[in-house]
């Protein structure tokens, strides 16, 4: 938090508003599982890297800062009212300027301003990165991957804007959400990111992604399940936006294709209804849960489950960070929250 520290020191002279560098440090420290900048850390002893430096801290916790940006654009898009057990950025932001205003205007502020601070995020995750005292060598082969990642999660999160709404059957574009969306942005990236400040080998990126993408996909498919059978008192998180944008998961999708037709029906005519009630989510997660869907969807991460771990019988780690990423395997999909 020492870099959130320097921040507001500064916009206090400046006598700007004290309620941005608030919002972050917040976001930050309610909660959070901190995955990408431990993956990155991780990655950095999977190609050998000694110790812990202060540059690979720095680039972890740019990570996070970057993760954070995601979140507060994330929570705008869906309209979210609760992350991590507390007020989204937007909606804290609309009370703290509405007064005066009405609910609408109060709304638009909100948003506007969450949007703001979620592109400091992003520029602070930039300066982080920069000011991590990374030699030209470790930057030159960082610098590309970071790219990579900010760009496939973008357009991650464009697929599952536009198809949002749209009740499809259609898995396999679920699952490429799936992997653009999380897959290669909280596990595949971090790692490879951790692994490039340590000089990695070809056989060490291979091996990274062969565990990644496979720990990835069903880290999502446990958030889906989260996100419509989860407790929001465990989770932080309410079990209805999901079902309320019509959003295009795996979980979804199964259940459209086996559903019969008076299921269907109530799917085409329930998901994505933005006034969606208690009572009518509860006959949605009936027919996710009669349909099989449910069952599927753990089964399927029980599979890639044991992809990754299988990938790391073979790994050319040392044995430290093969046994760490086994823990954060378990820890990853056996999640409540």
């Amino acid at each position: 938090m020492g870099f959130l520290d320097g921040k507001a020191s500064g916009v206090a002279k400046l006598r700007m508003p004290a309620e941005v560098t608030q919002c972050l440090r917040d976001l930050l420290c309610v909660g959070g599982k901190r995955l990408r900048p431990l993956l990155c850390v991780t990655g950095w002893q999977a190609a050998g890297g000694c110790g812990i430096t202060e540059a690979v801290v720095r680039v972890a916790a740019s990570l996070e800062m970057f993760h954070t940006f995601c979140l507060i654009h994330d929570d705008v898009m869906d309209d979210s009212s609760s992350r991590r057990g507390a007020p989204t950025v937007h909606r804290r932001l609309a009370r703290h300027h509405g007064q005066g205003r009405g609910t609408l205007a109060a709304e638009r502020v909100g948003a506007g301003c969450a949007i703001l601070i979620g592109d400091l995020a992003l520029a602070w995750s930039g300066e982080l990165l920069h000011t991590a005292g990374l030699t030209p060598r470790q930057l030159d082969a960082v610098l590309p991957l970071v790219d990579d990642m900010r760009s496939e999660v973008m357009y991650g999160q464009y697929l599952d804007v536009t198809a949002a709404g749209r009740s499809s059957t259609d898995v396999d574009q679920a699952l490429r959400i799936a992997r653009y969306k999380t897959a290669k942005y909280t596990v595949e990236r971090p790692l490879h990111i951790g692994a490039a400040l340590a000089g990695a080998q070809l056989s060490v990126y291979e091996a990274l992604s062969a565990y990644a993408l496979p720990v990835g996909e069903a880290f999502q498919l446990r958030d889906d399940l989260l996100g419509v059978f989860g407790t929001p008192e465990v989770t932080g998180k309410p079990i209805l936006d999901d079902l309320r944008e019509g959003k295009h998961t795996v979980l979804a999708a199964l259940a459209l294709q086996r559903a019969d037709r008076d299921q269907r029906r109530a799917l085409h005519s329930l998901l994505g209804t933005p006034s969606l009630d208690e009572v009518e989510a509860a006959h949605l997660r009936e027919i996710l849960t009669a349909t099989g869907a449910r069952h599927e969807v753990e089964n399927m991460i029980h599979t890639l489950r044991t992809q990754a771990l299988r990938a790391l019988d073979t790994a050319p780690f040392p044995p430290s960070a093969t046994a760490h990423l086994r823990h954060l395997t378990g820890t990853a999909l056996a999640r409540t929250s």
